[in-house]
């Protein structure tokens, strides 16, 4: 099942939707879950709430999938410069956007000191970062990165989904080497074969990332979706061999 509700983003200054998802038994048992937290929320569960009319499909795969858990899906701002500013970790110049300012690093702690609190006092949740996940896709993607680096402490898996990782590399790059993973620490990358042919430069740049991180003990898992172009359709086959990856024993 999939709740709704309005939860305060007080960086910005306004409320965010969260699309919640539960599992159907969840209101007649006493167990405990495991927690995704996801970004653009409004594109998971069902193709009305999303943006270009497809969602990636969540609620039919966890609906049956062997990993019962919570999704945390977090809508994004409605404003396009909004969403990038705030799905963006660091600050820096893109050929595209020009100099972004870079508050994903306030969006994290929003999550860390306000909504990931809020679930877990109003949830069964598992709580320890060994059972908390963060998932995204493009812009998402690099904050997926960003959170399991930076945050290691809350999150111990990432899936990391056709990253926007381009204009933030060098930051990558010191991040990573200046900073300390947990042994445990999972990251799966992905990107697309139609993908690559638009965006060439998107292999190279997640292999070396997955190098670096490696060099720090994380377990990684490559995937190369060959028909796959940078969109919610193509993603949403990526689903079954990330959850697999990040919830396997």
């Amino acid at each position: 099942m999939v709740e709704k509700f309005d939860f305060w983003f007080e960086a910005a200054g306004q409320n965010r939707r969260i699309h919640l998802y539960l599992p159907d038994n969840y209101y007649n048992t006493d167990e405990r879950y495991a927690v995704l937290y996801m970004f653009d929320g409004h594109n998971l569960f069902y193709d009305g709430d999303a943006t270009f009319g497809k969602s990636l499909g969540l609620k039919e795969f966890l609906d049956h999938h062997w990993k019962k858990m919570i999704v945390v899906g977090m809508e994004c701002a409605k404003e396009d410069w909004t969403r990038v500013c705030e799905y963006c970790p660091y600050e820096l110049d893109s050929s595209y956007y020009g100099h972004i300012p870079g508050r994903g690093y306030d969006t994290f702690k929003w999550i860390e000191d306000a909504l990931k609190p809020h679930i877990d006092s109003h949830y069964r949740t598992v709580p320890f970062r060994e059972a908390t996940a963060i998932a995204g896709y493009s812009m998402g993607g690099m904050m997926s990165l960003y959170g399991v680096i930076h945050f290691n402490h809350i999150f111990s898996k990432a899936a990391v989904i056709s990253p926007a990782i381009a204009p933030a590399m060098d930051a990558f790059r010191y991040e990573i080497n200046t900073g300390v993973l947990n042994l445990d620490t999972r990251i799966f990358f992905s990107w697309g074969g139609v993908e690559q042919q638009h965006n060439p430069g998107i292999e190279g740049r997640i292999r070396e990332v997955e190098w670096l991180v490696q060099q720090k003990g994380a377990k990684t898992y490559l995937f190369k979706n060959e028909g796959g172009d940078h969109n919610e359709a193509s993603w949403q086959h990526e689903v079954p061999t990330w959850m697999w990856f990040l919830w396997e024993n």
